[in-house]
């Protein structure tokens, strides 16, 4: 039997007996799990920053090891997202809509488990324990598979998370991380379709691309975001400034920073170098630009075609100046990897006209895109932002993870 065969045939069993918890045991468990995280803060502090100094000595550059870096705050976060967890409605068991058919089946349709989750991510450990609250939550048990680079900071937060379910008696299978990281091991886990339902990708366009070559289990594509913020005609100049720069600089290595900037050209003269001198005084910021651009920026580079489809996760940003919010709407549309896209503008018409024809999960309107979260839009933690147009599009919360069942009682009807 080999190693994901082993924790597939844990999870399968797992994933049967979580259906008998009640909703108050496991949040009862997770308000556990989350006072045990904040009680074993030094412990894992100590794992993280094994992983920070292995960072350092392999070349990661700083905005990357901010992805993979704990800190007393950020495990306060984490505890915080599985209390926001256990206090939301529990979907299971919830009835979708019942009725009485013609041949006088009462039909009932409810909510139930997906089963067993795989979840593949990179660099970011607070992923672990988010994946967990959810699928918990939903009684999903989930196999996680998270980078070499926090091999440690995952292991002791999954320590600290199996500890508190044997402790109340359930089964610790129910979160089980695959400590072997390599790409073979990975790709096994792609393939297990005998014990694994649905796979949840969350990292790297290649990851991504892998996932899609490799992968035999459905999977939920997430988390790839080159994001486009649109300066219309009639935006306040000032607070497309502050927005611009909260959505590139404030956390540049996360999908909801903003990589692509598209100026209407009545505005671009006034508005690119005042974003120029103020972004600078928050962080020195590479513009690749269009040609329209380039000629009133003081420093930037050309950009080619790829750079406007890029995820850079840096300090780094393609602008292009258009005719039009037409314009503007085709352009972002055609590069656009469908995450999060934001407008700037007074004009209401321009507001609505954008958010109906851009293509992506949540569009803005005078809003940073950094808010596209699922702690932020109240769903507690997230496993994921879909970018997928299937059930789940957008941040994934509990819902997303699950199914429907019928139900379907009778009195002896039989079909002619």
């Amino acid at each position: 039997m080999s190693y994901i065969d082993e924790l597939g045939q844990q999870a399968k069993k797992a994933s049967l007996n979580l259906a008998k918890l009640a909703t108050a045991e496991k949040n009862q468990i997770l308000r556990q799990a989350a006072a045990n995280l904040l009680a074993q803060t030094d412990d894992i502090l100590a794992e993280n920053a094994r992983d920070l100094a292995s960072a350092k000595e392999h070349g990661i550059s700083e905005i990357m090891t901010d992805r993979l870096r704990l800190d007393l705050a950020r495990i306060e976060g984490i505890a915080e997202g599985i209390r926001q967890v256990a206090d939301l409605q529990d979907p299971i068991g919830q009835v979708v809509r019942g009725y009485t058919n013609l041949d006088g089946l009462k039909i009932v349709q409810k909510r139930v488990p997906l089963g067993v989750i795989a979840m593949i991510f990179e660099s970011r450990p607070n992923v672990s324990v988010d994946a967990f609250s959810l699928a918990f939550k939903t009684s999903n048990a989930i196999i996680l598979r998270g980078g070499r680079d926090a091999i440690n900071s995952n292991k002791a937060l999954v320590r600290v998370l199996r500890e508190t379910l044997s402790d109340f008696g359930a089964d610790a299978n129910a979160v089980q991380l695959v400590e072997d990281t390599s790409h073979a091991v990975a790709e096994e886990l792609m393939q297990a379709v005998d014990y694994v339902d649905v796979l949840i990708p969350r990292g790297s366009s290649r990851l991504i691309q892998t996932v899609k070559e490799k992968s035999k289990v459905p999977f939920i594509e997430t988390g790839v975001g080159n994001v486009h913020i649109y300066v219309d005609e009639s935006a306040d100049l000032d607070m497309a400034v502050k927005i611009v720069i909260n959505a590139k600089t404030q956390r540049p290595s996360v999908c909801n920073a903003a990589e692509s900037l598209v100026v209407h050209e009545k505005v671009a003269q006034d508005f690119l170098p005042k974003l120029e001198t103020a972004i600078s005084q928050v962080h020195p910021v590479e513009f690749r630009a269009d040609a329209r651009a380039q000629a009133i920026f003081k420093e930037s580079k050309p950009a080619n075609q790829e750079d406007y489809a890029r995820e850079f996760l840096d300090y780094i940003m393609s602008v292009n100046i258009v005719d039009n919010i037409d314009e503007a709407i085709d352009w972002i549309n055609t590069y656009s990897s469908h995450h999060s896209e934001s407008i700037v503008t007074t004009d209401i018409r321009s507001a609505e006209h954008f958010q109906d024809n851009i293509d992506a999960a949540a569009v803005y309107v005078n809003a940073s895109t950094r808010f596209t979260d699922g702690f932020v839009f109240g769903l507690g933690a997230e496993i994921g932002i879909s970018t997928q147009k299937i059930h789940a599009r957008g941040p994934m919360g509990l819902e997303a993870l699950t199914s429907t069942k019928f139900y379907i009682n009778g009195q002896g009807q039989i079909r002619e």
